[in-house]
């Protein structure tokens, strides 16, 4: 097979993923993206394998046991940022599995004993952890190395990213509600707050909230807030403050470390993720509106955007 030109539009982790994938395969691919490294929203993502809201169910499952395994073999490699890590989801009622449990290679019940007080049931399950600022750095090292470019530039549409190329696979994330006019696309912001390392090896989540402590090798990300509709950047002390509140309710040793750093970015909330041929230009291939899902989902998505583009 004679490889295509193929440019992705998105350096988050979405784009970084199936530009890796797409080299891989055998084409010639370049990147084009309006925030990079540390200005993406996957930088702020705590970047724990875990399929939040993010839709259809079957679709989503797929994906992210896909994802799952390309992790863990990620994993393998200190350099990558990528970490094994045993954790546990709390619930307030009894619950029945997740429905994505098909996408993990094992879940355990908490056992009654070890649940926090105001908890009755919860999950217990070794997943990967990603440090984004070290996975992001890394991908992109790596594309350089696999001979992808990479363009800083905002697109004003779709035909600008066309030039000169076969096919364009569209990783805009929220980007896109701009790019090609989708109205279903929705912020949604998540705030965290980092604190610095304690000695911390298990995550713990409460996605009701949603509350997490989830623990990296320099520091721990406490988070966090998920506020449809809501497009304002800037870190608020209040909701710091509340986030705090919570995590030292699920994790007390939270409460003596020390905050080193505060995030916020925006999720790109949709109905279902969009990934698809356009039905208009099949040339172009959609592949965004993962939610809070991004990095979950990201290198399952990736295989499919490979087989669409042929």
């Amino acid at each position: 097979m004679v490889g295509m030109r193929v440019r992705v539009i998105g350096a988050g982790i979405v784009g970084l993923a199936c530009a890796v994938r797409l080299r891989e395969a055998g084409h010639d691919v370049d990147i084009v993206a309006a925030e990079v490294g540390e200005q993406t929203t996957s930088a702020v993502a705590a970047a724990i394998w875990y399929p939040y809201r993010a839709l259809p169910e079957d679709a989503v499952t797929r994906w992210a046991a896909h994802g799952f395994r390309a992790l863990e073999a990620l994993s393998a490699d200190p350099a990558s940022g990528v970490d094994l890590r045993m954790g546990r989801q709390l619930c307030r009622t009894t619950a029945p599995d997740p429905w994505w449990v098909e996408a993990v290679p094992r879940l355990d019940r908490v056992r009654p004993a070890d649940l926090p007080a105001g908890y009755v049931d919860g999950f217990e399950l070794t997943v990967p952890v990603v440090d984004m600022a070290v996975h992001l750095r890394w991908l992109t090292e790596r594309l350089a190395e696999m001979a992808v470019g990479l363009r800083r530039a905002r697109l004003e549409n779709l035909t600008e990213a066309h030039d000169g190329v076969d096919a364009v696979v569209n990783c805009a994330g929220l980007g896109a509600r701009d790019l090609v006019g989708d109205t279903e696309l929705v912020p949604v912001r998540g705030q965290v707050v980092l604190v610095e390392q304690f000695g911390l090896r298990h995550w713990m989540l409460d996605e009701l909230d949603p509350t997490y402590v989830v623990p990296r090798r320099d520091t721990v990300v406490l988070g966090g807030t998920a506020v449809d509709g809501d497009e304002d950047c800037a870190v608020r002390p209040d909701v710091a403050q509340a986030i705090l509140r919570r995590a030292v309710k699920l994790v007390p040793g939270v409460a003596s470390a020390r905050v080193v750093g505060h995030r916020v970015g925006l999720r790109p909330g949709r109905s279902a993720v969009r990934l698809e041929i356009d039905p208009l230009e099949s040339r172009t291939v959609h592949c965004y509106g993962h939610g809070g899902a991004g990095v979950t989902l990201a290198y399952g998505c990736a295989e499919d955007v490979v087989r669409l583009i042929g």
